[in-house]
């Protein structure tokens, strides 16, 4: 149920955008001949996508859902309200995978069972600063990075490097000591988790948080977290917010 009243909301607020702003279509073709021995081969690709022109700034109140059955079907409509903004340029290309239990990117993973361990690969073209949150579905958001002990709430990225968060052996040696490790667990099966990947080419400082647990990562409530990447993303437009959903189970 969690994950089709997720799937229903994030519909939603792309039809929403794409009613107010249209679609970018495109379409890229290559074709490629060989020659052996007298016989061509020519393959042919196309290649074509669409995307929403604006993006979701942040959602006004609390999303209405209505759940029903038909023929056996579960349905699930959702009533929402937001702010949402037009995109004139073209965003950043930046790379993030969630890793489960490996730290190459072949162990890309959206399902973790409990016990599994975190990573987190990270690539921009650009210099720029990253922050990482999980949310949970007791609607507390953790700050994954910057690192507990790191004090100067930022993350520096730097240009064509692939990072690897959340592994202490594979970390540079200068920032060993701040590494964190994270095991995922869950005490309801399943649970549905959000990865939030905060990136932008101008510098910003993560959101205010508190320690409550020796063990956790530093927390805040999810309506602070939100009202802090909404300011964020409206103070700055380069700034993206990537959310990965991702599973927990037993």
């Amino acid at each position: 149920m969690e994950k089709a009243k997720q799937t229903a909301l994030d519909r939603a607020k792309i039809q929403i955008i794409a009613n107010e702003f249209g679609t970018i279509v495109s379409q890229s073709n290559s074709t490629s001949i060989k020659n052996d021995n007298g016989k061509s081969e020519i393959d042919f690709i196309s290649v074509g996508g669409s995307e929403v022109r604006g993006e979701w700034i942040e959602t006004i109140g609390t999303p209405q859902y209505k759940i029903s059955y038909e023929q056996n079907m579960l349905v699930v409509n959702v009533f929402v309200k937001g702010r949402i903004r037009e995109i004139t340029s073209a965003k950043i290309d930046i790379k993030a995978k969630v890793l489960r239990n490996g730290i190459e990117d072949k162990f890309e993973s959206k399902d973790f069972n409990n016990g599994d361990d975190l990573y987190l690969s990270f690539f921009s073209p650009v210099n720029g600063f990253l922050a990482v949150y999980l949310v949970d579905t007791d609607q507390k958001a953790y700050c994954l990075l910057p690192y507990r002990s790191q004090t100067d709430g930022i993350y520096k990225i730097e240009a064509n490097r692939r990072y690897l968060f959340f592994s202490i052996k594979n970390a540079p040696r200068q920032e060993q000591q701040y590494v964190d490790e994270y095991v995922m667990t869950c005490n309801r099966s399943p649970e549905q988790n959000q990865i939030y990947i905060v990136f932008s080419p101008i510098p910003f400082v993560k959101a205010a948080d508190n320690s409550l647990s020796e063990i956790l990562p530093r927390e805040l409530g999810f309506k602070d977290f939100i009202t802090w990447v909404s300011k964020c993303k409206t103070s700055d437009r380069e700034l993206q917010a990537l959310v990965i959903p991702i599973v927990i189970k037993r």
